[in-house]
């Protein structure tokens, strides 16, 4: 089989800036796609390219307005599909529903299988996307997954911009994981950076509102970096910051992967004492986010164009990280 397919690059709507960059990166233009939405809210999708027997690399995050993103790229692989597109890659920085990966009560649903099914009958041969929810997502589906990491992206900015300042200043810093789940994500970092591991013990009285209970590990005197894969409302976070500055800590920031910023998040981080909260562009800066000085973006950009690259001439993925 010949290592160099036929492919063509496409993508939804929900983030054309990232797909964009991703573009550039690859030397490969983005092929047309027409989506339409009719007065009742229905989407009508037609693909400009010829896609037949071709490969197809999709980049779509399924970020808000969630449903309206999640149908659209449903739509365009039926269309691809219909097409005779020989491979449907999905590029998804942002897998929408992944908090929903397990039943939380009866009579709940596990809306990221159900997800994943959606996605695998419309016609994906191949998922890519960047820090997953919750990993076991690649085992709800029965075709290749890449799940990426932003990390190394995350750790070159604060290597570069955030720790000079704490190093001159002779503080220790310690990586904080605001929950026990986080914890295997915030040693990862703290090895990287030479830095101590604490945890937050909080308790979720309702959906979006938590409260910070305790600090597990030692913050006093320390500039603390509170790690997380996705930030919402920012209620955790506030909450996660207060607390490791109560606990004595000197000084704090925060990274995330995700920065989905709904609701009061950005009113929350400007009125905080975090110092910076680092994101990447797997979603779009709304205008507020984008103003808000507090909010550094980062791109995911190289990383994906990267990954496409790879996957297309049958290189490993994994070694992006070794």
């Amino acid at each position: 089989m010949s290592r160099m397919r036929d492919w063509v690059l496409l993508a939804g709507s929900s983030n054309p800036a990232l797909a964009a960059k991703i573009s550039g990166h690859l030397g490969r233009p983005l092929g047309r796609v027409e989506i339409r939405r009719f007065s009742d809210g229905e989407i009508f999708v037609e693909i400009g390219e010829n896609v037949r027997g071709r490969a197809v690399y999709l980049i779509q995050s399924t970020c808000a307005p969630a449903n309206e993103t999640m149908m659209e790229l449903l739509i365009m692989m039926d269309a691809l599909k219909r097409a005779s597109a020989k491979e449907i890659n999905l590029v998804m920085p942002y897998y929408g529903y992944a908090r929903q990966d397990r039943k939380v009560a009866p009579r709940t649903p596990i809306s990221a299988k159900l997800t994943a099914d959606l996605l695998t009958v419309a016609g994906a041969t191949r998922v890519v996307s960047v820090d997953l929810h919750a990993g076991q997502i690649q085992g709800f589906f029965n075709i290749p997954f890449d799940n990426l990491f932003a990390m190394p992206v995350v750790q070159r900015y604060l290597e570069e911009s955030v720790l000079p300042g704490i190093r001159a200043a002779g503080r220790e810093l310690v990586v904080v994981s605001p929950d026990a789940g986080g914890v295997e994500r915030a040693r990862a970092l703290a090895k990287r950076l030479d830095a101590t591991v604490a945890m937050i013990d909080k308790r979720r009285t309702a959906p979006n509102v938590a409260k910070a209970m305790n600090i597990v590990g030692d913050v006093s005197g320390k500039s603390a970096i509170i790690l997380d894969d996705m930030i919402d409302t920012a209620g955790t976070l506030t909450e996660a910051a207060n607390a490791v500055l109560d606990h004595g800590a000197v000084q704090v920031f925060a990274t995330a992967t995700h920065g989905v910023l709904s609701g009061p998040a950005i009113e929350r981080i400007q009125a905080s004492r975090i110092e910076k909260v680092i994101v990447t562009d797997t979603i779009p800066l709304s205008p507020a986010g984008a103003a808000c000085p507090k909010v550094v973006q980062l791109s995911v950009d190289q990383l994906l164009a990267e990954a496409i690259q790879r996957i297309h001439h049958y290189d490993s993925v994994s070694s992006l990280f070794r």
